[in-house]
């Protein structure tokens, strides 16, 4: 690939920072504090605002409601804009109220089906003040025994809340619906995988698409598979992008398995679905439990932009040829050759001809940002999972 064409594609890439991964988080049994973090959905864009300076290809902070509610969303809104970035997803929350110990849009009892879709619209009312896009929702929704609920009537419940939830959508809305394995629900979750999600989005309409949650998936399964399909069928709407071991785990992307995030971005790219004309928001869903908030983020952002640039790298000429003749060595020759290549050098003069550092993460440390925010930040209430 010529360099000019290269360095166009990754000019091109934009990856959505998510306001919580700036905040306290853990494991079920502990939130870990650490120093400096955020107070209030203000300082977490300042928190986005400075890996977005420092990697150039984070531009927007999603989200999520009620964690990030204020009184103002414009004045919120303007000030992403005076940080350079700007408000993406709006998240929506159904599942933390005592009511939704049951499910929430497909709860049995109609008073709390109406709450949580009264909430969704509330969301859709937030991106009409933001002039965000995306409509990200996510339902712990399911049972854990046999013969809890009726499996059907559940399905009928969700369809109603999200076809309401869908008519109020503006035009240049979406709604972008995630899937889950399984957490909380152990028997039956209500959109346990990409293609109950894609049915429901089919049934609804062209503002309808799926995200795709990277650790939501059985082990073993081809996510990649996934991306070809729905990016086929114009279903895509987003990534959640993080990393698991087990189950979600939501560590850095690309920690766990990058060659699995090569596939994936190699899809992305064969697909002709890089640049933001596309439409697929390439966020991030992360917790950082234990290691630094930023540093982190800002090593999540470059390892989507590494993976992208070895899949920019695939001679896709050869492979063709190759996989027309048949012969399998060959082709997963020509793609292990791009996964194998040390884009690094590549990436620092990259960066360097943008005017920007070539290694974000060193440009943080020297910052003295830490040491800013956690002086000024020490006292008041941290944010933090929940809150």
């Amino acid at each position: 690939m010529a360099d000019e064409t290269f360095h166009s594609a990754l000019r091109d890439q934009r990856i959505e920072t998510p306001s919580w991964a700036y905040a306290n988080s853990g494991t079920r049994f502990k939130v870990f504090a650490q120093p400096g973090v955020p107070r209030d959905p203000y300082e977490k864009i300042a928190d986005a605002a400075v890996v977005h300076r420092l990697t150039g290809i984070a531009p927007t902070v999603a989200l999520h409601i009620p964690w990030d509610r204020v009184d103002n969303y414009a004045a919120l809104s303007t000030y992403a804009t005076e940080q350079g970035v700007a408000l993406g997803a709006i998240n929506s929350n159904v599942f933390q109220d005592d009511d939704y110990k049951l499910g929430s849009v497909t709860n049995p009892d109609p008073a709390v089906r109406r709450k949580a879709t009264d909430h969704l619209l509330e969301c859709v009312d937030i991106m009409d003040a933001t002039g965000s896009r995306d409509l990200k929702l996510w339902f712990s929704d399911g049972t854990n025994y046999p013969g809890q609920d009726d499996i059907r009537s559940r399905q009928d419940r969700l369809a109603e809340a999200l076809r309401e939830v869908y008519d109020r959508l503006g035009d240049d809305q979406r709604m972008l619906l995630e899937y889950k394995l399984f957490e909380p629900a152990l028997y039956t979750t209500d959109v346990p995988d990409w293609g109950t999600a894609y049915a429901h989005c089919l049934e609804l309409g062209p503002k309808a698409q799926v995200v795709i949650d990277t650790g939501h998936h059985a082990p073993g399964t081809n996510i990649e598979f996934i991306v070809a399909f729905l990016l086929r069928r114009g279903k895509l709407g987003a990534f959640d992008f993080n990393s698991r071991f087990y189950a979600d785990d939501d560590l850095m992307v690309g920690a766990a398995d990058p060659f699995q995030l090569f596939r994936i971005m190699y899809e992305i790219v064969r697909g002709d679905a890089l640049k933001p004309e596309a439409g697929i928001a390439f966020m991030l869903d992360q917790c950082h439990n234990i290691e630094t908030k930023i540093p982190a983020i800002i090593r999540s952002v470059l390892n989507v932009q590494e993976a992208t640039a070895k899949a920019l790298l695939v001679d896709r000429e050869a492979l063709a040829d190759v996989q027309n003749q048949g012969d399998v060595l060959a082709a997963n020759a020509v793609l292990m050759d791009a996964f194998n290549t040390d884009v690094r050098p590549l990436l620092a003069d990259f960066r360097a001809a943008e005017g920007l550092d070539p290694d974000p993460v060193a440009a943080y440390h020297r910052s003295g940002y830490f040491d800013k925010i956690r002086t000024e930040r020490a006292g008041g209430v941290q944010a933090g999972w929940g809150a």
